[in-house]
C-alpha cells in the first residue's frame, strides 16, 4: 500500500511503483494517490486530490473527507493487509495510519520525514513507535533521529533526478507559444485548490503591476496535476491579464522564465534546482498562522532556504504578501542582473549540499528488502 496526500507526494509515489515493479513486476499497488500512481498501476482507494488542504482551520473545513478516506484505507489495512505500508509525507495523516498499521502487524517504510526538527520536535518519538525505518532526504536529519533510537536511512533527494529541463531558455518559450524575444514571468500559484483561493487574486494582481511597469512582460502559469482548467477559470476571468495556462510541461515552464512568483511547497525546491530566481509567497488563516509562527523552530519557511541554511529567496508570509511587495521584488530579479546572479550561485551552492541522485531507486531497493 502506497499513501500520497498531494501533487508531489503522489508524483515520487508513482514513481516508487515503478521502481519496485522494474525489480519486482509481480509486486501489486494499492492506496490512495492520484493521476500520476494510477498511470503508474497503484489502484487508488482513495483520491489524493480532495484530500490536499493545508492548516489547521481549512483541515478542520475538510475534515468529513479526510475522515471518509482514512476509514476506507484503516478498514482495507486490516480486510486486506499488505506486505508493506508506504507513507510519503502528509504526516498528521500518515502518523495515524502508521498507527494502524502497526497494530494490524504491518510493516511501515515512511518517505519525506515529518519536519520534526522544525516544529513539534516531541513527535520524533511517537514516530518510532510506529514506523519501521524513516527514508529521509536531507543529511541533517539523519543525527536527528538516531539521537531517538529511530531506523533512518538517507536516501537522498528525488529531484535531483526529476528535475532535468530538455529545453533552453528560448527553445522552452517558442515550445509554449510565447515569445523568447520578451521577458517571461512564472505564476505558480500552488497545487491545491484552498491555495488557488488564497493566493492566485493576489499573484494575478501583482503581475498586473508589473505589467503596467513592464509593457514587454510576458506571463505563464502551469497548472498542477491536481487541479483541473475549471479550477482556475474563475480567476483568470476576472483579470485582464494574458496568461498562458500549460498543463503537465513545469520543468520546461521553468526553462522559459526570468523569474517566477511560487507558492511555498516543492516547487521551490525544483527552481532552485533549475537555477530560475523567484520570490516565495503564502496565506493562510490567521489561527494557523499565530500558531504556526509560536511553534515553528526554524528561521525560515522555503526548504531550499533551510537547506542552504540562509535566506536565498525572498519569503513574503501572510500580510507581507500582498501585490506591490511581492511586485517589487520581481521588479528586482528582472532589473538588478547582480542580485539575480547572486541567487543562481547561491542555487549551486545549495544543490551541492543535496547529495547525489538516485533516491527514489534506494526507496525501492529498501521497501524490497523490508518485505523479504
Amino acid at each position: 500500500m502506497i499513501v500520497a496526500g498531494e501533487a508531489s507526494g503522489e508524483m515520487y509515489g508513482a514513481q516508487i511503483a515503478n521502481a519496485i515493479r522494474a525489480l519486482s513486476p509481480e509486486i501489486r499497488f494499492f492506496g490512495m494517490g492520484g493521476n500520476c500512481m494510477r498511470e503508474a498501476g497503484v489502484e487508488t482507494l482513495v483520491d489524493a486530490n480532495v484530500m490536499a488542504v493545508m492548516g489547521l482551520v481549512e483541515v478542520v473545513a475538510h475534515l468529513p473527507t479526510i475522515v471518509r478516506g482514512f476509514t476506507t484505507l484503516k478498514k482495507k489495512l486490516h480486510a486486506d493487509p499488505p506486505d508493506l505500508l508506504i507513507l510519503i509525507d502528509y504526516p498528521d495523516f500518515n502518523l495515524r495510519l502508521a498507527k494502524v498499521a502497526k497494530k494490524a502487524g504491518v510493516k511501515v517504510l515512511y518517505f519525506i520525514s515529518p519536519q520534526v526538527w522544525a516544529w513539534r520536535s516531541h513527535r520524533v518519538h511517537g514516530i518510532g513507535r510506529v514506523v519501521d525505518m524513516m527514508a529521509v532526504l536531507f543529511p541533517f536529519e539523519v543525527p536527528f533521529y538516531q539521537k531517538a533510537n529511530v531506523p533512518v536511512t538517507f536516501v537522498g533527494h528525488p529531484l535531483l533526478d526529476l528535475v532535468k529541463p530538455t529545453m533552453k531558455r528560448d527553445e522552452a518559450l517558442a515550445s509554449l507559444g510565447l515569445d523568447p524575444q520578451r521577458r517571461c514571468v512564472g505564476l505558480f500559484p500552488g497545487s491545491r485548490r484552498s491555495e488557488l483561493q488564497k493566493l492566485l487574486p493576489i499573484i494575478l494582481e501583482s503581475a498586473q503591476i508589473l505589467k503596467e511597469r513592464m509593457p514587454d512582460l510576458q506571463f505563464v502559469l502551469p497548472r498542477a496535476t491536481s487541479l483541473k482548467d475549471e479550477d482556475l477559470a474563475p480567476y483568470l476571468a476576472g483579470t485582464r491579464l494574458e496568461v498562458k495556462v500549460v498543463a503537465g510541461r513545469n520543468h520546461d515552464v521553468m526553462s522559459g522564465c526570468d523569474a517566477v512568483i511560487a507558492a511555498s511547497g516543492t516547487v521551490v525546491m525544483e527552481l532552485a534546482l533549475v537555477g530560475v530566481p523567484h520570490v516565495i509567497i503564502y496565506k493562510m488563516s490567521t489561527l494557523t498562522y499565530e500558531i504556526g509562527k509560536r511553534v515553528i523552530n526554524v528561521p525560515h519557511i522555503g526548504i531550499s532556504n533551510i537547506v542552504a541554511e540562509k535566506r536565498m529567496v525572498q519569503e513574503l508570509l501572510q500580510h507581507e504578501a500582498e501585490p506591490v511587495p511581492i511586485a517589487d521584488e520581481i521588479d528586482a530579479l528582472l532589473n538588478r542582473p547582480g542580485y539575480a546572479a547572486q541567487m543562481r550561485e547561491d542555487f549551486a551552492a545549495m544543490r551541492v549540499k543535496l547529495g547525489n541522485g538516485g533516491a527514489l531507486g534506494r526507496v525501492a531497493r529498501l521497501a524490497l528488502e523490508m518485505m523479504k
